[in-house]
């Protein structure tokens, strides 16, 4: 399990308003697949408390995306994005 350095982490400005930290919600996503986190954000988002954390984790199996409500911790999303090619 790692994290890749990103840019920026988007939706900082929201950040005031979660419950749930973001290196919390990085391990719950980091839970549900362990790999290499390559994108993060926080962004208002329907469902939930609508504020979530969304994580691109890249695995052996391919690219998922995890939600995290920014307020309990509950898995939102929890899609696969695409596969991994060599």
């Amino acid at each position: 399990m790692s994290t890749v350095p990103t840019k920026a982490f988007k939706g900082r400005e929201l950040a005031k308003r979660a419950r749930i930290s973001l290196p919390e919600a990085r391990a719950i996503a980091l839970k549900m697949h362990p790999g290499t986190v390559t994108d993060e954000e926080l962004e208002a988002e329907r469902g939930g408390s609508g504020l979530r954390y969304s994580f691109d984790i890249k695995e052996a199996r391919g690219t998922f995306e995890v939600g995290v409500d920014a307020a309990t911790g509950k898995v939102l999303e929890n899609k696969l994005e695409g596969l991994v090619h060599d």
